[in-house]
């Protein structure tokens, strides 16, 4: 009877190791898919703060210049790759008027290209009344 326990146990040697072969591509996956879920929810805060950054700059009377100069500095991603967008016009603002700054930029991701478009476009809008 041992010797027939003993034969079991020799044939499930390599099992573990089958199993993990099997597994390991599927945490392979889950672990870059987590990583580039974290980069776009970096992407859209430092988009986001942007954007807040430029429509006080606004509010507070600054021209399309100051306000995409604010905004580029307080980007940290490739600021080349963004598009800003600022409305209304300096010379139809008004004080107690609203004033919106829209930015948009595109993210590559490639490992979860297949759940989100590739680029991934992350927009902020931000409204603010003139002061």
């Amino acid at each position: 009877m041992s010797n027939l326990i003993r034969g079991f146990k020799q044939q499930e040697s390599g099992q573990a190791l089958v199993e993990f072969a099997l597994v390991l591509p599927f945490f392979i996956l889950l672990f870059f898919g987590l990583i580039e879920m974290s980069i776009i929810g970096y992407s859209y805060i430092s988009v986001n703060n942007a954007a807040r950054t430029g429509v006080r700059v606004a509010s507070l009377g600054g021209d399309d210049v100051a306000i995409r100069k604010a905004i580029t500095d307080s980007m940290i991603l490739n600021q080349s790759a963004m598009t800003i967008q600022i409305s209304p016009p300096k010379s139809d603002r008004q004080p107690g008027q609203g004033v919106t700054v829209n930015i948009s930029y595109p993210l590559i991701v490639p490992i979860v290209e297949g759940i989100f478009p590739d680029p991934f476009i992350i927009n902020a809008s931000l409204s603010m009344r003139l002061e």
